[in-house]
């Protein structure tokens, strides 16, 4: 009597892998997550380091300077000045690119307080448990239950003079509940797994059992989750500088080049049409930056 066997031969198993989409390098499905890492990581590399070094862009310096000339006020882009001229005369091109560096230091510095916070709260909550976690969950409800934009208005108006360090300290004081539940999570997952168990075993005290193993192994999904969030704080920034709440000259930033260009709209669109754009272009750069970052490191995510 002959026994029937199904075997799988190596190169039908290729094909049959090549079928599912992002399982191997030569899927559709691979090279569209490849593309967007690329774009998306390009324009974010691009717009730091205009933030770091405008001068790389641009030979002139932000606001007026003796290069100015008032005749020329809001002139339209032309080959000499492709932004146009801003109100006061000056090439819009340099005011455009100086811009980003305020934009850009508020929405990365304040993910990185984020980050930080969250890294080291939600670690501690996840790896004691107990009345430790049930304090912090309450903490968090509670800064959860302010609304965002709201509460850093509130704390905004406190200033008399609003400058990018006012700004980062308004929306990091009410950016961190998210990410300290997003980390108690993925630490929950990790606490008991075997190498935490050996480490308990072998006698290594809480503080390096959180450091050397719990926070590596548990941190990955919080640095996704906060690059997705830069977007999100450069945009909040924005906003609150357009109503009148965030920065206040002498700062220049693409959140203040959107504010002054209200009221010359119909004279001048380009006030507004290009700051916009920048401004549009660097969100969506940080977006989908993060979730080219989620989709390869975090396959759970997908």
């Amino acid at each position: 009597m002959s026994t029937a066997t199904n075997t799988v031969t190596p190169t039908e198993g290729a094909q049959a892998a090549a079928r599912i989409p992002g399982k191997v390098k030569g899927g559709h499905h691979y090279w569209w997550l490849r593309l967007r890492f690329i774009i998306s990581g390009s324009i974010v590399l691009l717009v730091i380091l205009m933030a770091a070094l405008p001068q790389i862009f641009t030979g002139f310096g932000p606001g007026p300077t003796e290069n100015c000339d008032i005749l020329n006020s809001n002139l339209p882009p032309s080959a000499l000045h492709p932004f146009g001229m801003d109100v006061q005369g000056c090439d819009y091109y340099t005011n455009v690119i100086y811009g980003a560096r305020a934009s850009i230091l508020v929405g990365i510095v304040v993910s990185l307080i984020a980050f930080a916070i969250a890294a080291a709260v939600g670690a501690i909550a996840g790896y004691f448990g107990g009345w430790i976690d049930a304090v912090i969950s309450r903490l968090c409800d509670m800064a959860f239950g302010l609304p965002f934009i709201l509460a850093a208005i509130v704390v905004l108006q406190l200033f008399g003079q609003r400058n990018v360090w006012t700004v980062i300290f308004a929306l990091a004081l009410f950016s961190w509940p998210g990410g300290v539940r997003f980390m108690r999570s993925s630490v929950l997952e990790v606490r008991n797994r075997e190498y935490v168990q050996a480490a308990r075993l072998l006698g290594a005290s809480n503080s390096r059992i959180i450091r050397k193993h719990i926070v590596p192994n548990a941190i990955t999904p919080l640095l996704v989750l906060q690059t997705l969030g830069v977007g999100g704080m450069i945009s909040a920034e924005a906003g609150l500088t357009f109503i009148g709440i965030g920065l206040t000259p002498p700062a220049v930033s693409w959140g203040l080049q959107l504010a002054a260009a209200r009221d010359y709209i119909d004279a001048a669109p380009h006030l507004l049409i290009f700051p916009a754009v920048f401004l549009t272009i660097t969100v969506l750069g940080f977006v989908l930056f993060g979730e080219a970052m989620r989709d390869e490191f975090d396959p759970k995510g997908k």
